[in-house]
């Protein structure tokens, strides 16, 4: 079977997607808990393997491309946000943050995409959020990376495009995941008393769009309007009601 190799897939949206391709992939599951792998590696099944890693080092992303040397499908989920003024941030977890959700995803890319190129086939699904299409006061350094992921991801699909190699950016909008309470965010207007989407359906989605050969994946009709509206908002308009969105309610 080919081989997938998914980063952040303990919880979230990283869980499901590893759920899905273990029906017809050998999938390599990759985050920090060597317990909690090793456990979903049992659930999954003989076609499973976990491979520890932490990719907020700037060595990590090497790491698990010299464990794991080859795959037909990467899948980077890997990431996480910080909810507050830039000012008072912490510098340490700013560098965490940018090193995971910017500097491994690319150096993941940049490892397996040659071999892909070699083959004439391949899968990279990178997952962004709605946050890429506008800039995020309260989160700004979270809603910049994910800018970066989307634009990234949209120049490499189109350097491959009819090489068999596809790249997909999936961007959904806020989800039922561990993500608000990892960045601290739960009292955020953007999420706070809202029914949010299921991790399942986004994940489902995303691995539909990226088989597709989609360039970029939103889920859920509103927002796809809500992408969309961006573009033909003036700048300031968009910066205050982001801003407004975020604040604790």
């Amino acid at each position: 079977m080919p081989t997938a190799l998914v980063t952040g897939a303990l919880s979230g949206i990283g869980l499901e997607i590893a759920r899905i391709l273990a029906g017809d992939h050998d999938v390599v599951l990759a985050a920090r808990s060597q317990a909690a792998l090793r456990r979903l590696a049992d659930e999954l099944g003989s076609a499973a393997r976990a491979v520890t890693v932490d990719l907020s080092d700037a060595g990590g992303a090497a790491d698990l491309v010299r464990r794991v040397p080859s795959v037909d499908v990467l899948v980077n989920c890997a990431g996480f946000g910080d909810f507050g003024n830039f000012a008072t941030a912490s510098p340490e977890r700013l560098d965490q943050m940018l090193e995971v959700n910017v500097g491994a995803l690319t150096h993941l890319c940049r490892a397996y995409l040659p071999g892909m190129l070699d083959r004439g086939s391949g899968r990279i699904l990178n997952v962004a959020s709605t946050a890429a299409f506008q800039p995020g006061p309260l989160m700004a350094v979270y809603y910049a990376t994910k800018a970066y992921v989307l634009s990234f991801s949209e120049a490499l699909a189109e350097e491959t495009r009819g090489t068999g190699v596809t790249v997909t950016a999936l961007c959904p909008g806020p989800t039922a995941s561990g993500f608000q309470a990892g960045a601290a965010m739960e009292h955020s207007r953007l999420v706070s008393g809202k029914k949010l989407p299921a991790a399942a359906s986004v994940a489902a989605f995303g691995v539909k769009a990226m088989r597709r050969g989609d360039v970029v994946a939103v889920p859920g009709l509103r927002n796809r309007l809500f992408a969309a509206s961006v573009r033909f908002s003036p700048r300031p308009l968009v910066r205050r009601l982001v801003h407004r969105m975020q604040a604790a309610s």
